[in-house]
């Protein structure tokens, strides 16, 4: 009795785990699982030493912001949950660069989004979570101190579309609690409301992908102020379409209501996320937590409030732009630069379609995003392909069913022929290509296996059609859907049989080429009229998608490339995702001139668009554009992708770039320049063409070897400026940089 007395004064004292040092889930008191929820929780407590490490397991649902005596160490941590249906992310955070002798104090800022998304699977119970096995006074227990934030509201207007998990974030001033974060507040005790691997949280899995890249704070280029009746709209113009929190600095007297936000507010058509702020009375600066996306940002200030200073802070993703491109042509120049831009503005917890309306994993797009990264980003770009690999099997269905986007709480719908791109040859198999990741091939492979099982055939041999969750192939009009999908699944079965080859599982490598030989005979023989492939039932104009596809799988022989290339002179379905299908395919066929010609064609309205930095979803915005028709969408920038590997000619020929091939068209240009960033060190290449001649030079990293290719219709005759006999290729291994010369003639 006398001990039950003795626990009792001590919790009453001391906080309900004051003996405790095992690591929970904490939330405060409170209503604390309603949407928008945001809560701050402390620590403080005494060292003797600073120990050699203090790595830890932080976790929360969904998002926070961590100070450590005051100092700002983690901006934004956590990923939107769901690596699968039940489980959750956590971040490793090195505390000890943080930490001194005596009184510490720990605080953190948590946002529980709480909304249903197609980016994010709530666990529907706003909590934090630290395990730190080196130092237990940072583990959460019921030692914490917490309160949900009483500046925080949910603003009275129009909500994100049902896309997105995040929800416009108000803000009140006049409850502030000032200087929290580095001072001990006396909030009322935590509550432990379950250890690692209880639901809903379920296991821990630790963060694939790096924190966010923080670039600081910046100046606009430059501010437009605009006088109204009731209110004053400042318009500043960023350098580029980029993740941003704006900050204003304003003087004003208690209460007035300043509305933020960009112009890629309504991106697609459908509303996106906004901020507001209610001032308090005198000098303050204001920086929304919440990022947003655009071209510009706006503020809308009532009369009365005095606006000292505008500025931003822009995030993104931790990649650097390492990889490069240019040419004697100008407009592939700006092509490349707004494809660029396009994919970094799609990149944070997942690769995404788009920023503004959506932010959500489709694997159309990821395929296309991915390829564009091995070419321009930093190896760092290449986690975010592994986590989404890792997701999407995650996330299988029992019957070996995929689909996308996921993480996702409101979405379940299976897109057939974006399914087949995610686990075939420009999908798993190009990233295991590029990065030599053969674990993560191993854990994967039986997965996008038990996928291509799913498929079943047709009588005639071919694979027969799927419906899915929604029939869809492509957006626009003339879609030849049963062949389109035949075509991406022979891509598929190319992609599994690689990995098989790979991971030295020879018995299926050599049953899917089996597999794959009959269903090519079946494809040419059911689909081939003689002038184009289509399926029997399909009435439409031709579709160029299907030609397209054919070719770059291989299932279209040379001889049919006559009948095809007039295709591709006349007809223009394919939107801008599946028109890097179409370009790629000319340079496979020999027509890399006609190629750019049509890419710039086609790409003409975007790229000269003086108001985007961008490429749009469609071939227009609005309603000339397809699904809303946002102006940043990354599938739009396959052609970066076909620049460096067609018409500079370098792709990876074994894992990890273990050997690469160059082979350079370049369809017309004078020169060309690039650097791709490889996972064994960047390949620097130069080339430069005459009327009958053409000069290429490159380096081969340490530990590789290089295929050097003469373009058609050339020739070898020297290498490293010594003659040789006339060839069409040179293999090259000793390190360091090689000069090729080529003439014309076989």
């Amino acid at each position: 009795m006398r001990l039950k007395i003795f626990i009792i004064v001590a919790i009453a004292m001391f906080g309900s785990s004051a003996f405790a040092s095992e690591p929970s889930w904490i939330t405060t008191v409170g209503n604390t699982d309603k949407e928008n929820t945001w809560m701050c929780f402390q620590n403080e407590f005494d060292l003797g030493n600073v120990p050699n490490t203090a790595s830890a397991r932080v976790a929360a649902d969904t998002k926070y912001w961590l100070w450590i005596n005051g100092i700002p160490a983690v901006r934004e941590g956590g990923v939107k949950r769901g690596p699968n249906p039940d489980d959750s992310y956590c971040d490793i955070v090195d505390f000890t660069p943080y930490l001194h002798k005596g009184k510490n104090i720990v605080s953190v800022l948590v946002w529980y989004m709480g909304k249903k998304g197609f980016s994010y699977n709530p666990s529907g119970k706003g909590a934090f979570f630290i395990d730190c096995p080196e130092l237990p006074e940072l583990n959460t227990n019921a030692n914490w101190k917490g309160t949900v934030h009483p500046s925080f509201y949910v603003p009275d207007g129009i909500t994100p579309n049902y896309r997105l998990p995040e929800s416009n974030i108000g803000f009140d001033a006049r409850r502030d609690m000032p200087g929290w974060q580095s001072e001990p507040k006396k909030w009322k005790y935590v509550k432990e409301i379950g250890v690692e691997g209880d639901g809903p949280w379920g296991k821990l899995h630790d963060r694939i992908i790096p924190q966010w890249k923080d670039y600081g704070t910046a100046d606009y280029v430059n501010v437009e102020r605009r006088s109204g009746i009731k209110n004053d709209t400042i318009i500043a113009k960023l350098p580029y379409n980029c993740h941003v929190t704006p900050v204003i600095t304003l003087s004003a007297p208690a209460g007035k209501k300043i509305d933020i936000r960009t112009d890629n507010y309504m991106g697609g058509g459908e509303p996106g996320v906004y901020a507001e702020y209610v001032t308090k009375k005198g000098i303050q600066t204001y920086e929304t937590p919440g990022w947003m996306n655009g071209e510009r940002v706006i503020y809308i200030v009532p009369k009365g409030v005095e606006v000292k200073d505008v500025s931003y802070r822009e995030t993104g993703y931790d990649t650097e732009f390492t990889g490069t491109f240019e040419c004697s042509d100008d407009f592939l120049n700006r092509f490349r630069k707004k494809a660029l831009r396009t994919l970094y503005v799609t990149m944070r917890d997942t690769y995404m379609d788009c920023p503004d309306r959506e932010r959500a994993q489709w694997w159309g797009d990821v395929v296309n995003e991915s390829g564009e990264a091995f070419y321009a980003l930093s190896p760092s770009s290449h986690k975010l392909m592994k986590k989404g690999m890792y997701e999407l099997i995650g996330w299988q269905r029992p019957d070996g069913s995929l689909y996308a986007p996921i993480p996702s709480s409101n979405w379940n719908k299976e897109l057939p022929g974006q399914m087949l791109a995610s686990v075939g040859k420009y999908g798993f198999w190009n990233y295991v290509l590029n990065t030599g990741d053969l674990e993560t091939a191993a854990d994967l492979y039986d997965g996008a296996k038990k996928y291509l099982s799913v498929w079943k055939k047709a009588p005639d041999g071919t694979i027969a059609d799927r419906e899915g969750g929604w029939h869809w192939g492509d957006w626009g009009d003339n879609i030849d859907k049963i062949a389109l999908y035949n075509a991406l699944y022979y891509i598929a079965q190319t992609g599994l049989r690689e990995m098989a080859l790979a991971l030295g599982n020879k018995a299926d490598a050599d049953s899917i080429s089996n597999e794959m030989h009959s269903l090519k005979e079946a494809f040419n023989r059911s689909f081939w009229t003689g002038t184009a492939y289509r399926h029997p039932d399909y009435k439409d104009d031709t579709d160029d998608r299907v030609q397209a596809l054919a070719v770059v799988a291989g299932l279209a022989d040379k001889d049919k490339y006559p009948a095809l290339l007039d295709i591709f002179k006349t007809t223009e379905h394919a939107s801008p995702y599946m028109e890097k299908y179409v370009t790629e395919a000319l340079f496979d066929m020999g027509e890399g001139k006609l190629a750019l010609e049509r890419m710039k064609r086609r790409f003409g309205p975007m790229v000269n668009h003086p108001e985007y930095s961008t490429l749009f979803e469609g071939w227009g915005i609005g309603k000339e554009g397809f699904g809303g028709g946002t102006t940043n969408h990354a599938w739009s920038g396959g052609g970066l992708t076909i620049l460096s590997q067609k018409v500079c000619g370098i792709e990876p020929l074994s894992p990890g770039y273990r050997s690469f091939r160059v082979a350079p068209d370049l369809a017309g240009f004078e020169w060309v320049r690039t650097i791709v960033p490889t996972v064994r060190g960047e390949i620097n290449y130069e080339a430069r063409s005459g009327s009958n001649n053409l000069e290429f030079s490159f380096n081969v990293p340490e530990g590789t070897s290089a295929v050097a290719v003469a373009p058609r219709g050339m020739c070898i005759v020297s290498v490293d400026g010594k003659e040789c006999a006339p060839r069409t290729s040179v293999v090259l291994s000793t390190e360091g940089q090689h000069r090729i010369h080529a003439v014309a003639g076989e």
